[in-house]
């Protein structure tokens, strides 16, 4: 597959270069889950006074598989530069250090001559912990809210807009009840981690997010929530603020749908 060849000329490339310690996959390919569709999360491990001058050599060693199409320098989890080659294949090129490799994902190792990485090995996993699970709740929560002011308006695309940045906070606390193992996909997993009558509702929800039919699409989804509602309520935090938050915009948001 175009993914292992582009893994291999971009790593004998990397290897050459004296600041990477060891080189891995993340993503659907760390965890044996990819296709031919899948792009490529390589990652670095540099030491941290190397890492700018790691940097600045990225485009040599991404230029070592085939012609770049396009490319983009970001920074979201760690410094990464961003290419799709010229048959469409996307690459992510990501560069951690010790105190900045994520534990989150599965991933498997390429290059590791001084097992650098088997410190982390162990620490492999895709749950939410109790700080995210809260934050997920209190945000779909805030997306609801703001969902009933543009529906209350009239503004019809915004309320659309509105459920959909609610729906990835919804699909990571559905799966941290049913397939906690893997909340952290979040939506991208839900049609292989639900049951199919769950699935089927999720579904629905989002078939019906258009500006003529969102109101039955967040009725669907209002009514999946109240099914899950005492069991989140008893996942929070007594303290947390989401706890009263998601309860009174269930509430709210089921009265409005008698209107």
């Amino acid at each position: 597959m175009r993914q292992f060849e582009a893994i291999e000329a971009v790593s004998a490339s990397l290897k050459s270069d004296d600041c990477v310690k060891a080189i891995f996959v993340k993503g659907s390919i760390g965890r044996g889950e990819f296709d031919e569709y899948s792009d490529v999360d390589l990652y670095c491990l540099v030491e941290e006074m190397d890492v700018n001058d790691f940097l600045s050599r990225r485009l040599k060693h991404l230029r070592a598989y085939r012609e770049i199409l396009f490319y983009e320098d970001l920074f979201i989890i760690a410094p990464q530069m961003i290419a799709v080659y010229d048959n469409l294949l996307h690459m992510d090129l990501f560069a951690v250090t010790e105190s900045t490799f994520k534990k989150k994902d599965y991933f498997q190792v390429i290059f590791d001559p001084d097992n650098r990485l088997q410190v982390f090995e162990e620490e492999q996993n895709l749950y939410l912990s109790q700080s995210e699970f809260d934050s997920h709740t209190y945000d779909l929560a805030w997306f609801l809210f703001q969902y009933s002011k543009a529906r209350k308006r009239g503004n019809d695309l915004w309320a659309v807009e509105m459920v959909h940045l609610a729906l990835p906070h919804f699909a990571k606390v559905l799966l941290h009840r049913y397939e906690p193992n893997r909340a952290q996909l979040g939506i991208k997993t839900l049609q292989r981690s639900l049951s199919e009558h769950v699935y089927k509702q999720v579904e629905s929800v989002m078939n019906n997010l258009t500006p003529a039919s969102h109101q039955l699409g967040v009725s669907l989804l209002i009514q999946q929530l109240s099914l899950e509602l005492e069991w989140i309520e008893s996942k929070l935090l007594k303290s947390s603020q989401a706890r009263r938050f998601i309860r009174f915009m269930v509430d709210h948001l089921y009265e409005e749908r008698k209107d």
